[in-house]
């Protein structure tokens, strides 16, 4: 089915690819055609952090995470660079007969983008002109519609999802898998969880950024990495 800017069987071109190395459709992954048999695909969308602006091939939170169980999971990075929620879903819709995503892990960013579906698709975040009527609340509607759309999409083709953030936590629904407390931005430095007045315990105020000097760096990603593994490893299977 393709109807306007949304398929099931064709994910969107990417065009937002930074000059990294990418796949013929400017995703930091493999290529989707001829697609390998035997494992489960894991289909990972989010923003810049999570395509991994900046960093190498082996440095960012997608690349850690990549090397959980490999012998029943293959992985799939579609994050885009300023990805909003919008963007995400309509990515996601294209994998159905493409990728047949049997888990889904979505990093969101901030819940402010919007996709524009004009003759092309545009990206809107900041202080773009078509975002000046946006409120705190259409903010967060639109978001819980985007949950809505991948919890469906997911029902519909028996996957399981799990939810984390870039850089704000957003209010959730209930009963949904989601690391709702600590992000990509907020894992690092790491708090010590026990009180203590020891004069030893290490300041940190150096911030850890990544190549460009903009996005957050390795030690973020790979905290982050171990923080989602903690919580959601064992149903990564």
């Amino acid at each position: 089915m393709d109807i306007g800017h949304f398929s099931d069987k064709g994910i969107p071109v990417n065009n937002n690819a930074e000059g990294m190395k990418v796949n013929s459709l400017g995703y930091r992954c493999h290529e989707f055609t001829p697609l390998p048999q035997g494992k489960k695909n894991v289909v990972i969308l989010g923003c810049s952090h999570t395509f991994g602006v900046g960093h190498t091939e082996e440095t960012y939170w997608v690349a850690h995470l990549s090397k959980h169980n490999t012998k029943s999971l293959r992985y799939w990075n579609l994050a885009v660079p300023g990805a909003s929620a919008d963007r995400m879903v309509r990515i996601l819709y294209g994998t159905e007969k493409v990728l047949f995503p049997k888990i889904i892990i979505c990093c969101w960013p901030s819940i402010s983008r919007r996709e524009r579906l004009d003759k092309l698709p545009i990206d809107l975040f900041g202080k773009d002109k078509y975002l000046r009527y946006e409120t705190d609340d259409t903010d967060q509607q639109n978001f819980l519609r985007n949950i809505f759309f991948v919890h469906k999409f997911a029902e519909h083709v028996n996957a399981k999802v799990f939810h984390c953030f870039a850089e704000e936590i957003t209010n959730m629904p209930k009963d949904l898998a989601v690391m709702n407390y600590v992000t990509l931005k907020t894992c690092w430095p790491p708090w010590d969880a026990i009180k203590s007045h020891k004069t030893n315990r290490e300041r940190i105020t150096d911030p850890n950024l990544a190549q460009d000097g903009t996005h957050y760096g390795d030690k973020h990603h790979l905290g982050f990495a171990e923080l989602f593994l903690k919580k959601f490893g064992n149903n990564l299977k």
